[in-house]
């Protein structure tokens, strides 16, 4: 049986061999399908876009161009080049994660305190003998066991704050910046922003004709009817304006009117009030400052001889 086996399994193999020596009819005359694809690998680029994309240089941008306003009537005034490393970045969640939690917990008063059994008032003396009475051991009333005594292990006052790199948290100042400016919601205003009260309502005011609750009602009405024809009010998403300074008439005017913006001056402002509301409307010797002074991790410490560090230059007016 295991021969004749073997014998008809080299039948089979002689017939496969004289088989795939004679060409297949059917193959030879069919023509290939013409969605059939002659090159090797599916995935291939053709081979122009390949010389194409090599050939043309890389150019990053080299400035990015911020308009100057004046407000209220968002009127062009001049045109000026910013370095794209202070409003051209990335976005980086992650760093900007980190600046807000370290801003979070820098502001943490921490000042949470609860007496324990040797700060409450009253005598510490035991309040009855060890053994004997028939009850149970009982030390003094100040004993956090007993109703009014006090707290074992309760919240004791400490500092909240956590570390974080300078260079990263300047980092996440531009970032938030090229954020909003990315989006088309940095709006440069020239210095001076303030808003520009009727004469009408000026005059009233320094007479004392106007009661508090009159000058309030309508700063708030006139400051609603401005946010609404520029679409900044609480629809829009609310504005906040910085300043250098604090403006008298903005600052009033936007406290009557919180719900639809807020404005702030430069001392106050954190990266995460750059990222809440809807836009930030800032003034252009604000935004420079800020600049300057969040731009140490473009700044290198290391003294080489012959070589002076300089930072990218902030403002440079094109056109008028």
């Amino acid at each position: 049986m295991a021969g004749k086996g073997l014998k008809s399994l080299s039948e089979a193999m002689n017939g496969l061999r004289i088989a795939a020596a004679q060409p297949c009819r059917a193959l030879s005359s069919a023509r290939p399908s013409p969605w059939i694809s002659r090159r090797s690998m599916a995935t291939e680029a053709p081979v122009a876009n390949i010389t194409r994309s090599v050939d043309e240089p890389w150019q990053p941008i080299s400035s990015v161009p911020v308009t100057i306003y004046s407000f209220p009537t968002l009127e062009p005034r001049a045109l000026e080049s910013w370095s794209p490393k202070h409003l051209h970045l990335p976005l980086r969640r992650d760093i900007l994660h980190l600046a807000v939690v370290y801003e979070g917990d820098k502001t943490r008063q921490g000042t949470a305190c609860a007496k324990t059994r040797w700060e409450v008032h009253g005598s510490h003396r035991k309040m009855g003998p060890q053994k004997g009475s028939g009850r149970a051991r009982r030390g003094s009333k100040q004993s956090p066991l007993l109703r009014g005594g006090g707290k074992s292990h309760g919240p004791r006052p400490r500092d909240f704050s956590t570390k974080l790199n300078r260079k990263v948290y300047d980092l996440a100042w531009r970032t938030a910046l090229s954020y909003r400016y990315r989006r088309g919601e940095l709006i440069v205003a020239e210095d001076g922003l303030e808003l520009p009260l009727p004469d009408d309502f000026l005059q009233l005011a320094e007479l004392g004709r106007l009661g508090n609750e009159l000058e309030d009602s309508f700063v708030r009405k006139y400051i609603k009817q401005i946010m609404e024809g520029l679409a900044w009010g609480k629809a829009n998403g609310r504005t906040t304006f910085i300043t250098g300074d604090r403006r008298p008439n903005l600052f009033t005017g936007m406290e009557a009117a919180g719900e639809d913006g807020r404005a702030m001056e430069l001392e106050d402002v954190d990266v995460k009030d750059l990222l809440e509301t809807g836009r930030i409307v800032i003034e252009r010797s604000a935004l420079k400052e800020m600049i300057k002074k969040h731009q140490s991790d473009l700044v290198t410490r290391v003294a080489i001889k012959g070589l002076t560090s300089k930072t990218p230059p902030t403002g440079q007016l094109i056109a008028v």
